[in-house]
């Protein structure tokens, strides 16, 4: 299973470039996206979880204080947090189950978050679709970054939506089937062109 590195990464972008003027603009104004990989594993996904619903910049605040909590992250560090350590850190009550619950299934080693890395897609959203608190778009994001998936869209990320009504010159939000008319036409390389817009968004 080929991974996408910085290799293919520049392949992507390509392929991309030659068949979506308006995503070659964008390179071209912007330059080349950046990787934006991470680790697989335990702490990628708590990051993730964090995440969910809130910015960037305060999911990675919250991230740095758990850091600083407990090294490494992992879950049997995590697990021996409380709710109250959990709060001071900056995890809300529900995420914080969520985690905790992630912790006890790779303890208890219901869950083998290794063993993900070989398998295809849909086997990984199978098995982690099954976990409280990890829904789609997470599955996603943990395919594209961590796992670095080549044709991973993820649809319901506020940014893409937001970055792909600008670089189409969209007069209102896409609706779902605009995007994926829109997305399907960059397969097999639909998390290259999420990196290429992510990167305008965060450009502009």
């Amino acid at each position: 299973m080929k991974l996408v590195d910085q290799d293919r990464l520049k392949e992507g972008v390509a392929f991309l470039c030659r068949n979506d003027a308006d995503l070659g603009q964008v390179v071209s104004s912007f330059g080349l996206p950046p990787l934006w990989d991470r680790a697989p594993g335990f702490a990628t996904l708590v990051h993730i979880i964090l995440e969910q619903q809130v910015s960037i910049a305060s999911a990675l605040a919250a991230f740095r204080k758990l850091q600083s909590v407990i090294d490494p992250v992992d879950a049997q560090n995590f697990i021996m947090l409380d709710p109250v350590d959990l709060r001071q850190v900056g995890f809300s009550r529900q995420k914080a189950g969520y985690a905790h619950n992630l912790a006890a299934l790779v303890i208890n080693r219901q869950l083998d978050l290794d063993g993900l890395a070989e398998l295809d897609d849909e086997k990984v959203r199978e098995i982690l679709i099954s976990v409280r608190g990890i829904g789609r778009w997470t599955i996603d994001i943990y395919l594209l970054m961590a796992l670095r998936r080549q044709d991973i869209w993820p649809g319901g990320d506020l940014a893409l939506i937001s970055a792909l009504q600008g670089v189409k010159g969209l007069q209102k939000k896409p609706a779902i089937h605009e995007i994926e008319e829109i997305t399907n036409s960059w397969k097999p390389w639909r998390s290259v062109a999420a990196r290429i817009l992510w990167h305008y968004y965060l450009s502009r």
